[in-house]
């Protein structure tokens, strides 16, 4: 397996190497090369790892184009979740009141590189740190008040490591690109019932009133003893069995901290974090539907340094969206060169990337529910009335903004339809998805994959009424019986 070192400047990186290729991340982001390679460690060392940076989306493009990379871009969105650091801290305060035990000050930095400090006394405290977040370089900074407590982590970049470190640090990428194994993270085992995460003033929640109502008292006749929870429950959730996702996902919002949290815990999940990361990102996406083979409407990952180049391959109109756009929010079309021109450049302002892909009109969307890999429901989403999308959040009258369905029996679905929204979610692994595909002139072309799908009492469940709700509660109860196998 090739391995490639990414960096922001590659020529400060003159390291020694054996079968490791030092790129810069721009060259790693847009040369088309390496979207092409079928196999690759990349061992991201971007100097900023911020949501949406460089250093994010060599990560999350790594994944895409199925190589493998550390850090992860799970490993990332931990590092920022304060909630996960203080499990952290929890979990292992035995090893760090150990580890600082002979300190007299009432602050203490440690400084981690490739798994490592500089001083052998801190070597288990530094490797469990890595073990966790497998970030390259990181500093931890832990206060003094009755006890040693983590103050905070942070990733560091080259720059801000003191030069009397530096030659430590090479001796220790050294070893620890020589490595043939580079260990994960272990999850911890927790305990039993069904929490229902759900949030009061959700602006485009996956389920109404009623559907939730159905969805507990289901599971109760299931033998689940059920609780709704709210964002603020993050720390009780150790306390539930089973974690069901029902509150708007995105990977700065609190659901993905429980999805994570569960993971770590080890409870069973409807959905898991890593689709959350997957589907929310529309770049992640368009190079996961590409690289599989499915069609797509012509899709490009827009850059400052193609961004010229676009209209010339799509056409006009256009539609931009951006890469954690959900629920029609986030996603424009452009009419002419000029609107184009304006709202790019507002959104390359946001994020490295942006999507832009061909505008391809339709009367409706198909969407296909999908749960570990078997289709439970199938839609059809009409455009709103007068509008280009589903949804248009700028109607006027509330019964505009979205527009009508209807339902059928999966056995009515085409075949070439269904055939593509099933690969589609495969790309994804093991959940429960909505894949929208439209049909246009006799091709299915695949919108966009999601993650925690609607699950409307009235309209998803028209068809098949309980049998849906009881299909996502069994596959709750399905991973709890593989924990006991």
């Amino acid at each position: 397996m090739k391995k490639f070192l990414v960096v922001n400047k590659p020529e400060n990186w003159n390291l020694s190497l054996e079968n490791m290729e030092v790129i810069s991340a721009r060259d790693y982001l847009t040369n088309p090369n390496f979207f092409q390679l079928k196999k690759a460690r990349i061992f991201n060392l971007c100097k900023d790892y911020s949501y949406q940076s460089q250093g994010y989306y060599v990560s999350l493009l790594a994944e895409a184009r199925g190589h493998l990379a550390i850090p992860t871009v799970m490993n990332l969105v931990d590092l920022r979740e304060p909630k996960l650091v203080k499990i952290v801290s929890d979990e292992f305060d035995d090893l760090i009141q150990k580890s600082l035990k002979g300190i007299k000050s009432a602050e203490f930095t440690l400084s981690i590189y490739f798994g490592q400090n500089v001083a052998q006394k801190y070597r288990e405290l530094s490797a469990m740190f890595h073990r966790h977040f497998q970030i390259p370089f990181l500093r931890v900074k832990f206060s003094y008040s009755n006890k040693w407590n983590i103050k905070s982590i942070k990733a560091l970049s080259e720059v801000e490591i003191p030069d009397d470190h530096k030659s430590s640090m090479r001796e220790f990428a050294i070893q620890y690109f020589a490595k043939k194994r580079y260990d994960t993270p272990k999850n911890e085992t927790s305990e039993y019932d069904l929490a229902i995460l759900v949030q009061d003033h959700d602006p485009a929640p996956p389920s109404n009133p009623k559907a939730l109502k159905k969805f507990a008292e289901l599971a109760e006749k299931m033998n689940f003893y059920v609780e709704f929870v709210s964002p603020k429950d993050l720390s009780r959730l150790s306390a539930f069995d089973a974690l069901f996702i029902r509150q708007s996902t995105e990977v700065n919002n609190d659901a993905y901290a429980f999805a994570r949290k569960a993971q770590q815990e080890d409870i069973a999940i409807v959905d898991y974090p890593d689709a959350i990361l997957k589907c929310c990102n529309k770049v992640f996406m368009a190079e996961a539907l590409e690289n599989a083979g499915i069609p797509t409407p012509k899709t490009i990952i827009v850059h400052k340094d193609n961004r010229n180049k676009i209209i010339e391959k799509t056409g006009l109109p256009l539609v931009l969206k951006s890469p954690d756009s959900t629920f029609s929010f986030g996603v424009k079309k452009a009419s002419t060169a000029e609107e184009y021109e304006k709202l790019v450049g507002e959104m390359l302002k946001k994020s490295e990337l942006v999507i832009a892909q061909e505008y391809t009109p339709s009367d409706f969307d198909w969407r296909i529910g999908i749960l570990d890999d078997k289709p439970i429901f199938a839609c059809r989403y009409y455009m709103a009335k007068g509008h280009w999308q589903i949804y248009n959040w700028n109607a006027k009258k509330k019964d505009d903004n979205e527009g009508d369905a209807d339902v059928i029996s999966i056995e009515d679905v085409p075949k070439k339809i269904l055939d593509v929204a099933l690969k589609s979610a495969k790309l994804m692994g093991k959940g429960l998805y909505g894949i929208d595909v439209k049909e246009v002139n006799g091709k299915p072309l695949v919108i966009e994959i999601n993650d925690n799908p609607n699950i409307d009492f009235g309209i998803e469940d028209r068809y098949y009424g309980d049998k849906i709700y009881i299909e996502i509660l069994t596959a709750l109860k399905n991973r709890l019986d593989k924990k006991t196998e």
